[in-house]
C-alpha cells in the first residue's frame, strides 16, 4: 500500500506518491463508457472484456463497477453455455475470480454452471465455499443441498441407522473370520463400514442385480477369490476356501392393485380439460420390464407401506427366483437361463396395475434379511407396472401367468395372460375393451393388452415421465385451470366489446425473432396465450380450445408435439390455434417474448412448482417479467401462491436426515463425516402416510403474489401454537396455488400429482400442549427458507 500519509513518519523514508497516469486514466474512463454501451446494447461479450480492463487498470473501482459486472459475466456465461463454448465460459469465470476471489455470488454461480455440466463434485465444493464466505447465503444454502442429495443420497443415512440390517451383516461377517477366512474385499464400499477383514458386499438395489452384483461377482470369482468350498474335497480348511457374504438370495413376488402406482405410470382418464384423450395413442411411463429400449427401466421402486390411498393383494406372495453367490457356475448362467412362466391363483378381486417384487438375503446359513413391504427396513420394493391403457379385472379363481427373465443381468416380470375357468387366454394386439361384451369375452379383451414382446406387430406408444403421468391424470387440476381460462377470456371479451377493436392493443414489444408464419381465420384478433410450464402440459391446448385463442405451447419433444396435434385434431381445434413456441426461439431469455410486433399476452401460465415439493427457482423473476408482458386485463396463472405448514414429530425423518445418536456405527465413529452432507430440506414427501404426530394444526406461513409485486414481502414471523405435547423434528409444507380470486388447486391433495417437503430442525424443540413455537420464513429471490425459534409459553405471546 502506498504511504498516503502527508506526515513522514520517524525512522522511515519519505516516499512519494505516484502520479497520476493521464493516459491510463482516459483509457480506463473510455473503457467504462464502452462497457455500458455495450451492456445496454446487450452485447455481453464486448462488455466482458471492457469490465476486464477497467478492473485490472483500477482495482479501486471494484465496488463501484460489481454489481454490473457480475451481471455482465453472468449474461456472457449464459451465452456461451448456449453456445457449447465451455472452456470459453470457465475461462472467464477464473478471470472474474482472479479479480474478485471472495465474491460468494460469483462462486456460486460457477458452481451452478458445474453442477448443470454434471460435476458435482466440484459444484458442491463451490457451494460450500460460498457458504463459508456467507453463511446465510440463501442461494448457495439451496444449491449446496440439491447437490449433497446428489452426492450423498438420503437411502446412505437410513442404512447406517438401520441398526439391524447393520448387527446381521457384522455378526455374518464375525462368523466368517472366526471360521478362517482373513483376506477382506468389500465391494461397492459406500461407507465402509462393512469392510472389518472379509470379502462383503451390498451393491443390491429394490430388484436385487440393478447395482451389478451379479458381473461384479463374477469377476470377483474369477479374478480376485479363492476357489469356493468343494464338497469333493472337504479336508481344505475354511481359510484356503473362497466365500462371499451374502450367500444368496430369494426373490418374491405378488401382484397388486394400487392407483398410486396405476396413475404415474398410464393415463386413467378418458378426458383432460375438457379434452377426449383417446387420439393421443398409448401413453406409459419409460419403465417397461419387456422393453428392447436401453433407455426404459424394467422397474421402478417404491414403499408399499407408504404409497398414498395404500394397495391391495390380489396373489399370495411367490418365488420368483433363488440365486446362489457363492456358485460362479450359477451366476455365470444367469443371464441365459431361459424365460420360466408361473401360474399365480388370483386371492382378491380387483385391477392389476403391477408386480411388487422384494428379496430376502441369506447372509449365511442362519441369517438373513428381508426387504418386504412390512419389514421396518431401509430397502423399497421393486415395481413392475402394468403398461397397458386399459384396466384388467381380475377375481378369485383365475390364474394369473407371469413370465419371469434375467435379461441383461436385470431381473424382469411381465404379466402376459390370465386364466380362467381353465382356459388360457393368450394376449394378442392391443385393442379397446367393448363396454357391451359379457365378463368373459371382456377379460378376452382386456387381456388382449397384457403383452408386449408376443404382439403381431411394434405398439404406437409415446412415453412421458411418471410425473407427467400423474400431472396427466390430475383431472381437478385440468377442470380448475379450465374454468379459470374461460373465466379471462370471458372477461377479456367482454372488454373488448366495450372498448371497441381499436383500443387495449397494450405496448409495442419488439420480438427477439421473427413473427411466427401460418394463415390465421379471419375475424376477430385472438388472445393470445403462452404456457410455459416444464415438460409435457395440455394447458395451452385447452386455452386454444377456448375459440378466438392463439396458444402458444413450450413443450420441446417432437413426439409429445405429435400428441398435442393429434389432441387438438381430434377434438377441433383449428391447427393454426396451436404453436410450438420453442420451435421458434432461439435464445433461452426469449421465451417469454411475444411472437407479434403489436400485441401482448392474454394470459402467461407459469410452471409454479416441483414436483417434489419444492417452488421453482427463479419463479419471482419470470413472473416479474412476464408482468411486464401483459395486455391491459391480462393475467399470470396463477396469480398467487400461498404456502402451508404445520408442526410435526416424525422419527422417520431424522432417520432420513442424518445418522441419529452419540453411538459409533458398528465401531466406527461414521457421523461427524457423512453427516456433513445432511439436508435439511426433505423433498418427494407424502405427508398423508408419513410416519409422524401433527403437533400443530395447519397454518398459513407465507404469500407469492405473481400479479402485484407491491404485496410482496421478504420475510414474516409466525407464530403457531402446540396442539399436542412432543418434540417438533419437522415442518412439513405445501402450497395453496390460487389461479384466480375464486379458483385454486392444492399441492397437498388425494389427487395431486405433486409431493410435499419439509424442513428437518437441527434440533428437535420440546414443546407442550399451548406452547407457541415462531417461524421465521424467509423468502430470497424465488428461494424460500423455514426456521423454528425456541418454545414461547402462552404467556408471553
Amino acid at each position: 500500500m502506498p504511504n498516503t500519509s502527508t506526515r513522514p513518519k520517524r525512522g522511515r523514508r519519505n516516499r512519494r506518491v505516484p502520479r497520476e497516469d493521464p493516459a491510463r486514466n482516459e483509457l480506463v474512463s473510455r473503457s467504462l463508457e464502452s462497457a455500458q454501451q455495450c451492456l445496454f446494447n446487450q452485447d455481453y461479450g464486448t462488455a466482458f472484456v471492457h469490465y476486464l480492463l477497467v478492473l485490472n487498470l483500477a482495482p479501486v473501482l471494484k465496488d463501484f463497477a460489481s454489481e454490473s459486472f457480475r451481471f455482465t459475466l453472468f449474461k456472457w456465461a449464459d451465452e456461451l453455455d448456449s453456445l457449447g463454448r465451455i472452456q470459453d465460459l470457465f475461462d472467464c469465470y477464473e478471470q472474474a475470480l482472479e479479480l474478485f476471489p471472495t465474491d460468494e455470488v460469483i462462486i456460486n454461480s460457477m458452481g451452478e454452471h458445474l453442477f448443470r455440466m454434471g460435476f458435482r463434485d466440484e459444484a458442491a465444493g463451490h457451494f460450500h465455499k460460498a457458504l463459508k464466505l456467507k453463511p446465510d447465503y440463501p442461494e448457495a444454502k439451496e444449491n449446496f443441498y440439491r447437490v449433497a442429495n446428489w452426492l450423498v443420497e438420503r437411502w446412505h443415512f437410513l442404512m447406517l441407522n438401520d441398526r439391524r440390517r447393520n448387527h446381521k451383516y457384522q455378526q455374518a461377517i464375525q462368523k466368517a473370520v472366526e471360521g478362517g477366512c482373513n483376506t477382506v474385499l468389500d465391494i461397492g464400499t459406500g461407507t465402509g463400514i462393512l469392510g472389518v477383514s472379509l470379502v462383503v458386499t451390498e451393491t443390491v438395489d429394490a430388484g436385487l442385480f440393478g447395482e451389478g452384483i451379479i458381473e461384479s461377482l463374477i469377476h470377483a470369482w474369477n479374478h480376485l477369490l479363492l476357489p469356493p468350498q468343494s464338497t469333493q474335497d472337504p479336508s481344505r480348511p475354511p481359510s484356503h476356501a473362497g466365500r462371499v457374504i451374502p450367500a444368496g438370495a430369494t426373490v418374491f413376488g405378488m401382484a397388486v392393485q394400487c392407483l398410486e402406482i396405476r396413475r404415474h405410470h398410464r393415463l386413467c382418464v378418458s378426458e383432460v380439460g375438457g379434452l377426449a384423450t383417446a387420439a393421443a395413442g398409448e401413453l406409459h411411463s419409460p419403465v417397461s420390464c419387456s422393453s428392447e429400449d436401453d433407455s426404459t427401466e424394467p422397474y421402478t421402486t417404491e414403499r408399499l407401506s407408504r404409497l398414498p390411498g395404500g394397495y391391495t393383494p390380489l396373489t399370495e406372495p411367490f418365488n420368483a427366483l433363488d440365486i446362489d453367490f457363492n456358485n460362479v457356475q450359477e451366476l455365470e448362467g444367469l443371464c441365459s437361463r431361459e424365460v420360466s412362466r408361473v401360474r399365480l391363483p388370483v386371492t382378491g378381486e380387483g385391477l392389476l396395475d403391477a408386480l411388487a417384487v422384494w428379496f430376502q438375503l441369506h447372509l449365511d446359513q442362519q441369517s438373513s434379511l428381508s426387504t418386504g413391504p412390512k419389514e421396518d427396513t431401509c430397502w423399497e420394493q421393486a415395481i413392475y407396472p402394468v403398461q397397458t391403457p386399459h384396466n384388467f379385472p381380475l377375481r378369485p379363481g383365475d390364474e394369473l401367468i407371469v413370465e419371469i427373465s434375467c435379461r441383461d443381468a436385470y431381473l424382469r416380470l411381465c404379466s402376459v395372460a390370465v386364466a380362467r375357468d381353465g382356459r388360457e387366454n393368450n394376449p394378442g394386439p392391443s385393442g379397446n375393451p367393448n363396454p357391451s361384451l359379457n365378463a368373459e369375452a371382456e377379460l378376452c379383451s382386456a387381456l388382449a393388452c397384457l403383452g408386449t414382446e408376443q404382439s403381431s406387430g411394434p405398439r404406437d406408444y409415446t412415453m412421458l415421465e411418471c410425473a407427467e403421468m400423474a400431472l396427466l391424470n390430475n383431472q381437478p387440476y385440468h377442470d380448475s385451470f379450465r374454468r379459470a381460462l374461460a373465466k379471462l377470456i370471458t372477461n377479456l371479451k367482454d372488454a373488448r366489446s366495450v372498448q371497441g377493436p381499436s383500443q387495449g392493443q397494450g405496448l409495442e414489444v419488439m420480438p427477439l425473432t421473427d413473427p411466427p408464419s401460418g394463415p390465421m381465420d379471419p375475424g376477430p384478433d385472438p388472445f393470445y396465450v403462452l404456457d410455459v410450464s416444464e415438460g409435457f402440459s395440455v394447458l395451452s391446448l385447452m386455452a386454444a380450445s377456448q375459440g378466438q385463442v392463439k396458444a402458444y405451447s413450450s413443450v420441446e419433444k417432437t413426439q409429445h408435439q405429435a400428441v398435442l396435434r393429434r389432441l387438438a385434431m381430434a377434438n377441433g381445434v383449428p391447427e393454426e390455434a396451436l404453436e410450438f413456441w420453442l420451435n421458434q426461439v432461439e435464445d433461452e431469455q426469449a421465451v417469454l417474448q411475444r411472437p407479434s410486433r403489436e400485441k401482448l399476452w392474454s394470459a402467461i401460465i407459469l410452471d409454479c412448482v416441483e414436483t417434489c415439493g419444492l417452488v421453482r427457482q427463479k419463479l419471482m423473476e419470470k413472473a416479474t417479467l412476464a408482468r411486464c408482458l401483459l395486455e391491459d386485463g391480462g393475467q399470470i396463472f396463477p396469480e398467487r401462491i400461498v404456502l402451508y405448514g404445520m408442526l410435526v414429530e416424525s422419527d422417520t425423518l431424522l432417520l432420513e436426515s442424518a445418522v441419529q445418536g452419540q453411538e459409533p456405527t458398528l465401531g466406527f465413529n461414521i457421523a461427524p463425516f457423512i453427516n456433513q452432507f445432511t439436508v435439511p430440506v426433505h423433498v418427494f414427501l407424502d405427508l398423508s402416510t408419513l410416519q409422524c404426530r401433527h403437533l400443530s394444526d395447519s397454518v398459513e406461513l407465507f404469500i407469492l403474489d405473481l400479479m402485484n409485486t407491491n404485496a410482496n414481502y421478504t420475510n414474516r414471523d409466525v407464530k403457531v401454537q402446540a396442539s399436542a405435547s412432543g418434540r417438533v423434528t419437522a415442518v412439513p409444507f405445501w402450497y395453496q396455488i390460487h389461479l384466480n380470486e375464486e379458483i385454486s388447486v392444492s399441492t397437498f391433495n388425494q389427487d395431486s400429482h405433486w409431493k410435499q417437503a419439509a424442513v428437518v430442525l437441527h434440533q428437535p424443540l420440546a414443546v407442550r400442549e399451548g406452547d407457541w413455537v415462531r417461524l421465521a420464513v424467509t423468502l430470497q429471490k424465488s428461494s424460500i427458507s423455514i426456521s423454528a425459534s425456541p418454545r414461547y409459553c402462552c404467556e408471553e405471546v
